[in-house]
């Protein structure tokens, strides 16, 4: 599958890719709504940071916990539950007077709700799409999220310019409403992928059997840390231009959408293997020059060419799916998904931190550099060729199998 009429003529691709784009443009409104609001009331950059990506640290909580549940409920309810309860937490983060610790312990509580989500979400892509189409497929949901995310950001800053952030997270909420119907009328009810209760002996174990695999340790190191601190970065957008923050976001997002687009249908494979480390290094580089305090226009080209590094996360996905068997799939992408968005957390504390002490500008240059030197350790171990494995890859019920190749298998991927 190489072109994007195969993909959308592929049955329930396009109310998957409508629900989950309506979703995204959900996510991007809310949350600027919310960091824009926390700023207002409390001046803080560390606290306006934590408020639009401390959720993501609640992932920790639920990887480690409700994971197993990736590939153990009906992939159409479990999607169709969580767009209601997003809704649901919106609606009660625009409550007029709602003191600031409860309304961190609603981000809290989504964040540990949500960690299965992206496990659900993309175990669901891999069976509606070829296995030889997943990263056509994925590549095309990074850049319909790419594109929510510039109307999100936009739309978003106009309605809280216009209207107020509390209005905006209503809007947010009737747009979860709408992804959650088109979740439920447009797919098919599937059983759960595998069998048995989640829970979280089951998360533990699994988690384990995946982390036992050393190719796909690093794998998971170099989806979470270097994007993660890089994130860090994108929530100082506020803090550095509190009138422009949403503009800065949407140039981010068209950034990404040019970097997917490119990798997802015109990189050939042998290409792919030596793009992957300098995407890695592009994703933060361009940071470091935010220790000059550029202005607006340089700053928004910055952010444009450096968010096209986050397509080399499409070409570690696929690493990982090489690496896994399909019954473990939804758990293995949960897990790269829930510890992205837990290092997304951890790097707008670290990056909201340094704000604090120092300056915004600052702490953006610290955390790229910080990301820089990551992506230079890890890249050794990136080098090995997908079931290099040591023996340990894993059987479809996530033991080791005992017939693991002890050879390369000739595939060109990063």
């Amino acid at each position: 599958m190489r072109t994007y009429r195969e993909l959308f003529r592929t049955p329930e691709f396009t109310p998957f890719f409508a629900a989950v784009s309506v979703q995204t443009a959900a996510q991007t409104a809310t949350g600027l709504a919310l960091g824009t609001l926390v700023y207002a009331r409390t001046g803080s950059p560390l606290l306006s940071a934590l408020a639009m990506f401390g959720p993501s640290l609640a992932q920790v909580a639920g990887a480690l916990t409700l994971l197993s549940a990736a590939d153990r409920l009906p992939p159409r309810a479990a999607l169709t539950a969580l767009a209601l309860l997003s809704a649901g937490a919106a609606c009660v983060q625009a409550v007029p007077g709602l003191p600031l610790g409860a309304s961190f312990a609603v981000l809290l509580v989504m964040g540990v709700a949500g960690s299965p989500g992206g496990g659900v979400r993309y175990g669901l892509l891999n069976e509606i799409v070829p296995r030889e189409g997943f990263l056509l497929g994925r590549s095309v949901l990074n850049m319909a999220g790419g594109a929510m995310q510039i109307c999100g950001f936009a739309a978003g800053g106009a309605l809280v310019a216009v209207f107020s952030a509390r209005g905006t997270l209503l809007t947010g909420a009737a747009l979860y409403v709408v992804a959650a119907a088109v979740t439920r009328l447009g797919l098919t009810a599937r059983p759960a992928r595998a069998t048995g209760r989640p829970s979280v002996r089951e998360t533990w174990r699994t988690n384990a059997s995946l982390w036992s695999s050393t190719p796909r340790r690093y794998v998971f190191l170099a989806l979470w840390v270097p994007n993660g601190l890089v994130v860090g970065c994108e929530s100082l957008y506020v803090a550095y231009a509190p009138g422009h923050a949403g503009l800065l976001f949407a140039g981010g997002a068209l950034g990404m959408l040019a970097g997917d687009t490119l990798v997802g249908r015109f990189v050939t494979p042998r290409w792919r293997a030596r793009l992957g480390a300098p995407l890695r290094l592009l994703l933060a580089a361009p940071y470091l020059l935010f220790a000059l305090r550029p202005g607006l226009p340089l700053a928004l080209a910055l952010v444009v060419v450096a968010s096209a590094g986050f397509a080399a996360s499409l070409l570690l996905q696929e690493r990982l799916l090489a690496l896994t068997p399909p019954g473990l799939s939804g758990q293995a992408l949960g897990l790269s998904s829930s510890g992205m968005l837990a290092m997304q957390g951890v790097g707008a504390a670290v990056a909201g931190g340094i704000a604090q002490l120092t300056s915004p500008a600052t702490g953006m240059a610290a955390v790229a550099g910080l990301s820089v030197a990551v992506t230079l350790a890890l890249a050794p171990g990136l080098r090995t060729p997908p079931g290099a494995d040591g023996g340990r890859l894993l059987g479809a019920d996530g033991s080791p199998s005992p017939r693991a190749p002890r050879t390369p298998r000739r595939e060109e991927t990063t």
